[in-house]
């Protein structure tokens, strides 16, 4: 049996412990989703979510722990079973992240579907009205769909206009039964954003999705390179280790040596 390279051995433990790290931190954070949810009692639709992932966590930890075993004490079957779980595993990531790059235009249409059943915004829950409140501060923007329609009388001072009206930035002429006129006497005018909100909304949240398909890539390629190293030690493992024919002599046995003179007879 052959002897595994001592750089491969410790590039091996550096991409094992990373993976370990990265499940533990996996697992914690499915723990904290799964604690927090369970209070806000919004359970049934990620169940299967969070089963999904609690296997796959504790599984892929088990996969470790047996991996830095086997490259360790160089024992092939744990280098296997390493090996051939981390190359499932793989797999299923991959399709996992091809599936969440073709979904993107099913997920954004069903992202715009949640936003536009939050109308009438008068009947929208306090959370979701203060999230909005706050993007609309942001992004330069008023409601969900129709603009400042969309809050009926009580328009929020988030969508006003705070700059001049411009084209990345256009705004109209607010309604005088609504509530920003309240406090205001004269023919004063209240210019409030015209832009909905639900493009940026939704953007958003694609950009979110897509910075986290990128993160998954970079954990997919960590767990490919794990199962690459695995197969390159157990390569090295079944190399043949060439060792000296021992040859039998006749000679070495009888002892053929040249007796030296005694030093004292030569002088």
């Amino acid at each position: 049996m052959g002897k595994v390279n001592v750089c491969l051995k410790r590039t091996f433990y550096v991409v094992a412990s990373l993976i370990g790290i990265i499940t533990i931190l996996m697992l914690a954070f499915t723990l904290f989703s799964h604690g927090y949810l369970l209070q806000e009692e919004e359970m049934d639709e990620l169940h299967p979510y969070f089963l999904v992932m609690y296997i796959f966590s504790i599984l892929t930890l088990v996969l470790v722990i047996i991996g830095l075993y086997g490259a360790c004490k160089e024992k092939k079957w744990a280098l296997i079973l390493f090996g051939v779980g981390m190359i499932f595993s793989s797999v299923y990531m991959i399709v996992s992240e091809i599936q969440g790059r073709t979904l993107e235009p099913k997920v954004a249409g069903e992202l715009k579907k949640h936003y536009l059943n939050m109308l009438p915004l008068a009947n929208a829950s306090e959370s979701f009205l203060s999230e909005l409140d706050k993007h609309q501060a942001i992004w330069d923007c008023c409601g969900v769909d129709q603009g400042y329609q969309d809050w009926g009388y009580n328009i929020p001072e988030s969508c006003v206009c705070s700059g001049y009206n411009d084209s990345s930035n256009p705004c109209v002429v607010a309604p005088r039964n609504s509530s920003l006129y309240e406090h205001i006497t004269g023919s004063a005018v209240v210019l409030v954003y015209s832009e909905p909100c639900l493009p940026f909304l939704v953007s958003t949240e694609i950009m979110a999705i897509n910075i986290g398909l990128g993160i998954y890539l970079g954990i997919l390629l960590l767990w490919v390179s794990s199962a690459a190293l695995c197969i390159a030690m157990l390569c090295q493992l079944n190399r043949k280790v060439d060792t000296p024919t021992v040859v039998y002599s006749q000679e070495a046995k009888a002892g053929n040596y040249t007796v030296l003179s005694d030093a004292a007879e030569n002088t």
